[in-house]
């Protein structure tokens, strides 16, 4: 059998796209994964925890309202769409979102589990991709399809300094596992600045006077950005803008990458000022053996054997300086790869020149051929939408579209009321000859 479509990795934006290829009958698709079923950073589950945008941005809703693989249907099948309801929070647990994910997983004859996919080739006698798996039980499968949509999410970055570090350091991915390990040494150092590093310092402060250890943050940011999430900043995650943004030379791309990080990188104003109320409460006790150092960047990380000795530098100052401590745990965030089941397809797909896959407006992976797209992996040509839980039926839309050769579910061109670009009709200086204005 030659399917239209395989996906490889089942994440939250390929399950989505998996909901919204199910009743489509023009379309055989399949989708793989290693893992033996659905976890979404089962790491980081901490209770209490929210996702960070609004329940619309479910898997299908910004693409089809009706859907029955809606957050809103999945509450009317657990019987707790009133209890959302009364809560008036748009934002659902995050252990609540995992139970949706797995539930929508559940109703879909697509999904194959404990498929390790090890290579993708191309046979040109019928012109399709075939993509070679290895079952948890140690056989092998193989897939023809026409297209292929690379799911297979970001991997966690560890700092250069910590390049083959000994010792029981983690990365937050790893955290909850770690917890009670972690609460029994006398220091602990958080690195990062966003998020997952909030969370993980606010969980071990709760305990810090009880365990009776030293908790640090250390942050490269000059201070602890909470994320943008004001109404005309949140157009940026709108078709317009990823217009805008795929259209910059890369040198430009790149720059605005690192400076846009605070708008999907940063930190719930919510959970700064709790962590500010908790240090503060605490204090009134006694002392919190705590230190938060921002503008501090870890540039060397040794073992001893029983603890870690960081060497810190503060940017602002240009010192460096030691501080030890027992655990180390990196919450320093997540980055796209390029896959290697793909190396035997390499001469098929578009690089740019920082060997990253160079991504069309499309998604398509594969220039004009449009048969090979990707899914969170176009942040540096695509921008602050790419990891945006809301954009990803939007994106799955327009990857259906080019599938099937038709708009199966509407594409919104424009929904921003600002412009992000000179707009259109707009005279550039220098060519005016009417009064008062001379050519430059």
């Amino acid at each position: 059998m030659t399917y239209d479509l395989v996906g490889i990795g089942i994440g939250p934006f390929n399950l989505g796209l998996a909901c919204l290829a199910d009743p489509l009958d023009e379309i055989d698709a399949v989708f793989l994964d290693t893992a033996p079923e659905f976890r979404w950073h089962p790491g980081m589950m901490l209770e209490g925890s929210t996702i960070q945008v609004p329940f619309l941005a479910d898997l299908v809703t910004m693409a089809d309202p009706t859907s029955r693989f809606s957050f809103l249907s999945f509450l009317k099948a657990t019987g707790r769409l009133y209890p959302f309801y009364i809560r008036e929070s748009f934002y659902p647990l995050r252990a609540e979102y995992d139970a949706y994910c797995r539930w929508a997983a559940d109703q879909l004859d697509a999904l194959r589990w404990g498929r390790h996919v090890e290579a993708v080739t191309y046979d040109p006698r019928d012109d399709t991709y075939v993509v070679h798996a290895r079952c948890a039980d140690g056989t092998t499968e193989t897939y023809r399809a026409r297209h292929v949509v690379l799911g297979t999410g970001t991997r966690p970055v560890v700092p250069t300094a910590a390049h083959g570090l000994d010792g029981p350091w983690l990365h937050s991915a790893d955290y909850l596992p770690h917890r009670e390990a972690l609460r029994e040494a006398r220091s602990i150092t958080v690195v990062g600045s966003g998020q997952s590093a909030a969370e993980i310092y606010r969980d071990l402060l709760e305990d810090v006077h009880d365990h009776a250890y030293r908790l640090d943050w250390v942050t490269r940011s000059p201070r602890f950005f909470p994320m943008e999430y004001t109404k005309l900043t949140l157009e940026m995650t709108s078709p317009e803008y990823t217009d805008h943004f795929h259209a910059l030379p890369l040198e430009l791309r790149q720059l605005l990458g690192r400076e846009q990080r605070a708008l999907y990188k940063g930190i719930s104003g919510d959970l700064v000022d709790d962590i500010y109320d908790t240090l503060y409460r605490k204090s009134v006790e006694r002392p919190v053996p705590t230190t938060l150092l921002t503008d501090t960047a870890l540039v060397g990380a040794a073992w001893t054997g029983e603890e870690y000795v960081l060497r810190l530098r503060h940017d602002q100052l240009g010192e460096e300086y030691e501080r030890r401590t027992e655990r180390l745990v990196l919450a320093t965030g997540y980055a796209a790869t390029v896959p290697a089941f793909v190396d035997p397809v390499r001469h098929l797909l578009a690089f740019d020149e920082l060997g990253r896959f160079a991504v069309g407006r499309d998604y398509a992976v594969d220039g004009d051929r449009r048969r090979v797209f990707v899914q969170n992996g176009e942040e540096h040509t695509h921008g602050v939408t790419a990891p945006d839980l809301g954009f990803g039926p939007w994106r799955s839309s327009t990857i259906l579209a080019a599938i099937t050769g038709r708009e199966v579910y509407p594409i919104e061109r424009r929904i921003a009321f600002q412009e992000f670009g000179v707009p259109a009709g707009a005279e550039p200086v220098g060519t005016r000859t009417d009064a008062g204005v001379g050519r430059r």
